[in-house]
């Protein structure tokens, strides 16, 4: 019986699936995005996302720790500089996997797994320009808008109807040239 083993081994022996694990992870340190099947990009994003945890205290031991699973000292360089900068005051979740469409050899279900932070398609510039709308019955914005809007447009009328009494010989001008053409 398998009481309690979650985790997929997804077909191959522990030290292969450690080797696999270890490299795919020093990849998505390194490129920021991968494209693997669905299945491993669950079980990876489970294996890095204590590495990029690890990796938010600067300290020698959790290097090492993260060097112990990396076995690369080029991703752990930039793990610890580059990354941990960005994922400070994140909580969690450092991990985004986007599903593809199946592959077309053996029909596998695909995905891309990228760091949250470094993504290039959609971002925080989106999400802050569009705004929830409301149901409120307060009244839209842009009713609350128009007002100022419209105090302004009443002003400006104002002064458009003491502006033609002193303009009036201006406002005969452009008549005397139509009629001379």
């Amino acid at each position: 019986m398998r009481h309690g083993n979650k985790n997929n081994h997804l077909g191959r022996t522990t030290s292969h699936r450690k080797a696999m694990l270890s490299n795919m992870a020093t990849s998505l340190i390194l490129h920021k995005r991968i494209t693997t099947t669905l299945a491993k990009a669950k079980v990876l994003r489970g294996y890095i996302e204590p590495l990029l945890t690890k990796s938010k205290s600067d300290t020698t031991h959790s290097r090492r720790t993260v060097f112990s699973y990396l076995q690369d000292k080029d991703a752990t360089t930039i793990l610890f500089r580059e990354i941990a900068e960005k994922i400070a005051n994140r909580p969690g979740g450092y991990t985004r996997i986007i599903k593809l469409e199946n592959r077309l050899g053996d029909n596998a279900e695909m995905a891309i797994i990228e760091l949250v932070d470094y993504n290039t398609v959609y971002g925080v510039d989106t999400a802050a320009v569009t705004k929830k709308s409301t149901r409120r019955r307060g009244g839209s914005a842009k009713a609350k808008t128009a007002a100022p809007v419209a105090a302004e447009e009443a002003v400006v009328v104002e002064e458009a109807k003491e502006a033609p009494v002193a303009e009036a010989p201006a406002a005969d001008a452009p008549e005397t040239e139509e009629k001379g053409e």
